[in-house]
C-alpha cells in the first residue's frame, strides 16, 4: 500500500521552525508583518485568509488586512500597492487573484516589490526561480510540493521527475526547483500526445500532477513504486473533492495506491503546507530587512 504523504506533520514541521525564528526577530525589535490585498468577499479568498490569519497568529507573524471593493478603479490598487512597497513595517505582500476583469492583472503584479512578494507573482520573483538567485520568492504551492519532499526524505538528486502541467503558479517553477536539485525533468502539458503524456508519466521516479482537472491522471499513465505528489484541488461529477489524480483515498491498497510506493492525499495534502510555506517567506523577507 502507498505511503500517504500528509500535509499536516509537514506544516507543523514548518511552524515549530519558524515560530522560533518569529520570536528571535520580535526580540530584536523587528515584527514580522504580512499585508493580505483582497478585492470584494469571494469565499475562497475568505478561507484562505482566515486559514493565512490562523497561522500567522501561531507563528508570530503580525497581518495587515487591505479590502477594497470588486468593482475599485485599477489605479485605486496600484496606489495601496505602492503605499505596501513604501512600508518598511510590512515585509511581505499576499494579493488573492484572480483579479476583477477591468484590472490589467500583469501590470498590478508588476507593481509589487519582488523583495515583498512572498507569493511568486511578479517577474522578479520568477526570474529569480529560473536564474537561481535570491530575487523575490516562488509561489507558495510549488514551494509546498519540494518542502513535501524533503520532510519525507525524498531526494530529487538523479531522479527523473515529471510534471504535468505548466503554469507559472506550480508547473513552471516546480521544475525548476527540481532541476536545481538536481533532477532530470519532464514538463507535460494540454499540447503533449496523449502517448507521450502516459510515457513521460510511466518513466518518472516522482510524478508531480498540476494539471487542473479532477482525476485525470489515471493508473495507466503511472508506473510502479513512484513518488506521487498531487496539487489539484477539484470538485468531481459527484461534487466530491478530489485531485488531479484518479487515487481513492478511501480505498488506499487498491488501484493506484497499490502500486504506487507513496502520494499525497486530497484533501490533507500540499493544499495543507502551503500557508506555512507562506509564513516561512513572510519570515525570510524579514529576516533579509534586519
Amino acid at each position: 500500500m502507498a505511503e500517504l504523504l500528509k500535509g499536516k506533520p509537514v506544516a507543523d514541521h514548518i511552524t515549530v521552525e519558524i515560530t522560533e525564528r518569529a520570536a528571535k526577530l520580535r526580540a530584536s525589535g523587528v515584527v514580522p508583518t504580512l499585508a493580505i490585498v483582497r478585492l470584494g468577499e469571494d469565499p475562497g479568498d475568505l478561507s484562505y485568509e482566515k486559514g493565512a490569519m490562523k497561522r500567522a497568529a501561531e507563528v508570530g507573524v503580525e497581518v495587515r488586512n487591505v479590502v477594497l471593493p470588486r468593482d475599485a478603479a485599477q489605479d485605486e490598487l496600484v496606489a495601496e500597492i505602492k503605499k505596501l512597497n513604501a512600508d518598511d513595517s510590512i515585509h511581505g505582500v499576499l494579493m488573492f487573484r484572480p483579479l476583477p476583469k477591468h484590472m490589467d492583472e500583469k501590470a498590478v503584479c508588476e507593481v509589487l516589490d519582488p523583495a515583498k512578494d512572498i507569493d511568486g507573482i511578479t517577474s522578479g520573483s520568477l526570474a529569480g526561480i529560473f536564474m537561481d538567485s535570491d530575487v523575490g520568492f516562488p509561489p507558495c504551492t510549488a514551494a509546498a510540493c519540494i518542502e513535501l519532499l524533503d520532510h519525507y526524505g525524498y531526494d530529487l538528486k538523479g531522479k527523473k521527475v515529471t510534471v504535468m502541467g505548466r503554469s507559472l503558479v506550480i508547473g513552471k517553477p516546480v521544475a525548476m526547483m527540481a532541476m536545481r536539485r538536481n533532477a532530470t525533468v519532464t514538463i507535460c502539458h494540454s499540447r503533449t500526445k496523449s502517448e507521450d503524456f502516459a510515457a513521460a508519466g510511466k518513466n518518472a521516479d516522482i510524478v508531480i500532477a498540476a494539471v487542473g482537472k479532477a482525476r485525470m491522471i489515471t493508473e495507466d499513465m503511472l508506473g510502479d513504486d513512484q513518488v506521487i505528489i498531487d496539487v489539484g484541488i477539484n470538485m468531481d461529477e459527484n461534487g466530491k473533492l478530489c485531485g488531479d489524480v484518479d487515487f481513492d483515498r478511501e480505498a488506499p491498497d487498491s488501484g493506484l495506491g497499490a502500486k504506487a510506493a507513496a502520494v499525497t492525499p486530497v484533501p490533507a495534502g500540499v493544499g495543507s503546507v502551503t500557508t506555512a510555506v507562506l509564513m516561512k517567506h513572510v519570515i525570510e523577507a524579514a529576516e533579509a530587512c534586519k
